[in-house]
């Protein structure tokens, strides 16, 4: 069992930013891909950006150039950095790992941008 307790969330004006964070309950942490994705209200849950085990990254065309996604695998802790935020940004944001074929989500974050 993999347990994900995220943290950072918060309400932001659009042009901030909000650093979220993701620790992992297990020390294979470092072995596995890890993801965050985000569900804004009417809307179905979309990836915002994955980090591999070996650190390389990718993401969403509409977190390109604005957010950042990395890891530290001695403290279990995925980040994701997210700079000029925009109102659209506005959804619960769910970090995820998935190991062989159990799908892990961390509780949920509001990130509320203000125009």
């Amino acid at each position: 069992q993999v347990q994900l307790v995220e943290s950072g969330g918060g309400l932001v004006q659009a042009g901030g930013s909000l650093r979220l964070s993701c620790a992992a309950s297990r020390s294979i942490f470092s072995s596995y891909a890890m993801g965050w994705y985000r569900q804004a209200p009417g809307k179905q849950r979309e990836l915002v950006a994955l980090i591999t085990r070996g650190g390389s990254t990718n993401y969403a065309d509409s977190a390109k150039g604005r957010f950042t996604i990395s890891r530290d695998n001695a403290k279990n802790t995925v980040y994701l950095q997210m700079n000029s935020l925009k109102p659209e940004d506005t959804a619960i944001y769910y970090c995820n790992t998935k190991i062989g074929p159990e799908n892990y989500w961390g509780q949920g974050l509001q990130v509320t941008v203000s125009s």
